[in-house]
């Protein structure tokens, strides 16, 4: 075989190559065309092939572009490589005419499926070339679409190329394509690379030559052209594949003719073989019956001992090899009708003479035949009407009856089968019972045995089919019962057990509201039972109605349902203690926790009814002592007096408050966290009338101070309601306290000078230590007052305390308990004596005491 691949190791059509060619198919590229070479080589190889069609219709084109101007030439080629009739052209010599016969052309084209990208029958007919190439193109890839089909994935020839368009400009592509497909017409081994002119020119001639196919190509334009033209070159590509393809249909057709004739040839040699050999075995017999027959006795002794030895040899010598030519004539007989059935033939039909002598060694044959197929029936329809007559069916579940409907079926397939046998068997019968074989009676009656069996067989087969289809439909019911149950059942069991669990949920409840609400969806529930008490009832008559089929139907059922585990006696059982036993439960503790949110709600009341009167009442009591502290009616005696009085009516209050914690002692025994009837808790009424009473006790205590301050440093009343005044004027929320800003407006309205500047705010910062040593952010009204006080009165300092010791101590830095015994009262001396810690100075004495720093102490500028 010729090495194609030495020649071009590459692959035709490679996976890029089929994109880069069957992108050609939806455009034209018309840039091409502006190469003179490839247009010149497109012109030529359309115009060939485009003459190897029009000349099935006796006429051609020499100009592919003017030919095709007036459309009816176009519309020839066409038809011709379509094979359909297009609609009639017009012939007028109009441009009208010529446009129209052009168009029917190209809408014939687009009907086909073929997108025509801008190209028009204007175009067409005014002899653009450009437009008139593209055509025949997109003609030539749509009616050679086999063709382009193939080349997709493959060459359709042994050698493989690769870069389509290089691939061919050696030649031997070409050459190795014709030498594929016609190996006489090419001695490929003498072609040489080197020399792609001859080769090219070598494969176009023979392809004239031999395979009718145009030259379409001109080998010294492949050949000097860096890239040759690919429409063209495909164009000619696909004139070999049309060639070699009717070729290979011719082939196909001569193969299955020849085949047809080999069969036909070797029946007619078996015919032949068969009467020659009868002929011969019949002569053989014609010529040894009458000496078989001769009975005639011999007259001596010599004569009689040479017939028998005749006869012996007879026996010995001559009949074996005619009884087994007899056998092989029968063998070739089976054989030749054999392949004549196979083959569609008629059935072979030896010579009347012929026939006879067959007939009398073929009713051995049949006989012996007979025996054979009588045997195997008897033996293959052994134990079947046991098989057939058994009850099975009646224990079987749904699943088990299909399979042995399937084994029935299988076996009525296989008794089915045997009907040709027992068919054959009597054919045989009767066919000697014609021939008068003598042991016909014992035939006869083996015959009638095996068909009346067959009968019996029969009606046990269709009776077990009935039963078993019966069964089957049956069990479908109750299939369809059971699934139907299932369906049911299901969602009512899942419904029972939701109910008990709900039912047997704790519940908590807070108020009458939620139990009232529980026992609402309780009384809903119990509703539902009537119905639900249906669909149990509807549910079990589902499984009443399985046992009334199968107790009717003989049907004994085995198993539980197969779609389910939920048995009627388990539905009843949670029905049961639902109806009788939970929902009584329910009742009875729903009722018991009403009575019991009853008896909370009461408490609620109760406890509601003391706390919204106290609430406001302590509210009341806040606001007037705060304004009785703010509004100062009277001197502060009076105003002391009268809070005092007031003090006493609040204390006076106290049984209502233990009234209440009383109330609030039953409502924590009885788990209650909420109260609706009431805003107040007893935290929150405790927390205010401690506030009361603290409240009270402070603003008695600061007007008690406020008598100190008055008579410590000498503050008339005018002056305190003056202080009480600015106080009151400056704190605009009315807290009682002044904040920051409010303080620092108080401060310049009396004219102190803490304006927003780096002074003032330093002066307001040394005033704000004084007022608000804690840093709280507010000045209360008695520190108002103290800082008022010490800015207008005379105070005692640190350094005064120091110096009035001094005088005592007699001008020491130290003094003794002696001198503070005799110069103060008795509990101030002690007081002092007590507190002041030991002089330590140069100067100092035994028991000396410090007087300077127990002086700083007292004014808070050193500790004690």
């Amino acid at each position: 075989m010729v090495d194609y691949h030495a020649a071009n190791n590459q692959s035709l059509y490679s996976a890029g190559g089929q994109q880069i060619y069957m992108e050609q198919e939806n455009d034209w590229d018309r840039d091409l065309l502006l190469d003179p070479a490839w247009e010149k080589q497109q012109r030529k190889t359309f115009t060939a092939w485009c003459n190897s069609h029009l000349r099935k219709a006796g006429t051609q084109i020499d100009n592919i572009e003017e030919d095709f101007r007036d459309g009816l030439k176009l519309m020839l080629l066409l038809e011709v490589i379509s094979g359909e009739r297009l609609p009639k052209p017009e012939r007028g010599k109009m441009r009208v005419h010529k446009i129209n016969n052009v168009n029917k052309a190209l809408d014939f084209i687009a009907s086909k499926g073929v997108k025509l990208v801008s190209i028009g029958a204007e175009e067409i007919v005014d002899g653009n070339a450009k437009m008139t190439l593209g055509m025949i193109w997109t003609i030539i890839l749509r009616f050679q679409s086999s063709f382009t089909e193939r080349t997709k994935s493959t060459c359709f020839f042994s050698h493989t190329v690769f870069l389509f368009l290089h691939s061919w400009k050696d030649g031997l592509a070409f050459n190795a394509l014709i030498h594929r497909h016609r190996p006489e017409l090419i001695d490929y081994d003498k072609l040489r690379k080197d020399d792609p002119v001859t080769n090219l020119n070598n494969a176009f001639e023979v392809a004239e030559r031999y395979l009718d196919i145009p030259k379409m190509l001109d080998a010294e334009d492949i050949v000097n052209t860096a890239r040759p033209d690919e429409k063209a070159i495909m164009t000619y590509v696909s004139s070999f594949y049309h060639a070699f393809s009717g070729a290979q249909k011719a082939e196909t057709a001569a193969n299955r003719i020849c085949k047809v004739l080999a069969v036909n040839q070797e029946n007619e040699h078996l015919m032949e073989d068969y009467e020659k050999l009868a002929s011969d075995l019949l002569e053989w017999i014609r010529r040894t019956i009458p000496w078989l027959e001769n009975r005639a006795p011999e007259k001596t002794m010599t004569e009689m001992q040479q017939k028998l030895e005749d006869f012996g040899d007879y026996r010995r010598v001559h009949k074996p090899p005619k009884v087994q030519e007899k056998c092989q004539l029968e063998i070739n007989f089976n054989t030749l009708q054999t392949k004549l059935r196979l083959s569609n033939r008629p059935a072979f039909m030896p010579s009347e003479g012929r026939m006879v002598f067959f007939a009398l060694s073929l009713l051995d044959h049949l006989a012996e035949k007979f025996r054979q197929k009588a045997a195997i029936h008897e033996s293959w329809t052994d134990g079947k009407e046991a098989m057939l007559t058994q009850k099975d069916y009646e224990t079987a579940s749904l699943s088990e009856i299909k399979a042995l409907l399937k084994k029935h079926e299988a076996f009525e397939s296989d008794l089915a089968a045997h009907q040709d046998r027992v068919e054959q068997i009597a054919a045989i019968a009767q066919e000697l019972n014609e021939l008068d074989y003598y042991d016909s009676p014992s035939v006869n009656a083996r015959c009638q045995k095996i068909c009346e069996q067959w009968d019996a067989l029969g009606s046990l087969t269709q009776s077990r089919r009935e039963s078993l289809e019966r069964t089957e439909k049956q069990l479908e019911s109750i299939d369809e019962l059971y699934l139907e149950y299932a369906k049911r059942a299901a969602p009512f069991n899942n419904w029972m057990e939701g109910a008990m669990e709900a039912l047997q949920d704790m519940f908590i409840v807070h108020n009458i509201e939620e139990i009232q609400g529980l026992i609402t969806a309780h009384d809903q529930f119990k509703s539902t039972l009537p119905e639900a008490n249906k669909e149990r009832e509807a549910i079990q008559a589902i499984q009443a109605e399985v046992q009334k089929i199968a107790q009717y139907n003989g049907i004994k059922l085995v198993g539980n349902n197969p779609y389910t585990t939920i048995t009627p006696q388990s539905i009843d059982k949670k029905w049961e203690k639902v109806r009788s036993q939970l929902v009584p439960q329910r009742d009875q503790a729903l009722q018991e926790e009403l009575a019991r949110q009853q008896s909370n709600d009461h408490l609620r009341r109760q406890f509601a009814n003391q706390a919204n009167m106290i609430g406001p009442w302590i509210q009341n009591k806040m606001e007037e002592i705060g304004r009785i502290s703010i509004e100062m009616n009277g001197t502060l005696e009076d105003q002391l007096t009268h809070l005092r009085q007031y003090e006493q009516s609040i204390i006076e209050y106290k049984p209502n408050i233990d009234q209440l914690e009383g109330d609030h002692q039953l409502i924590q025994e009885a788990l209650i966290f909420d109260n609706k009837y009431t805003a107040y808790t007893m935290e929150h009424l405790r927390v205010g009338w401690e506030q009361l009473l603290t409240t009270i006790a402070r603003t008695i205590n600061e007007i008690e101070n406020q008598i100190l301050t008055r008579d410590a440093k000498g503050i008339s009343q005018e002056q305190l309601h003056e202080y009480r005044t600015s106080f009151n004027h400056f704190d605009k929320d009315h807290s009682g306290v002044l904040q920051a800003e409010e303080f620092k407006a108080c401060l310049i309205s009396l004219g102190y000078d803490v304006e927003n500047d780096k002074q003032g705010d330093a002066e307001f910062g040394r005033i704000m230590g004084i007022v608000d040593p804690n840093n709280s952010g507010a000045v209360t009204f008695q520190a108002f007052i103290d800082f008022m006080s010490r800015e207008t009165t005379d105070t005692d300092t640190a350094d005064q305390v120091i110096a009035s010791f001094k005088i005592l101590a007699g001008d020491k830095n130290y003094i003794t308990a002696e001198e503070l015994r005799r110069e103060l009262p008795p509990d101030q001396a002690e007081y002092c004596i007590a507190r002041m810690a030991p002089y330590t100075g140069p100067d100092a004495v035994p028991c000396a005491l410090d007087y300077m720093s127990f002086s700083t102490a007292l004014y808070g500028e050193s500790d004690l």
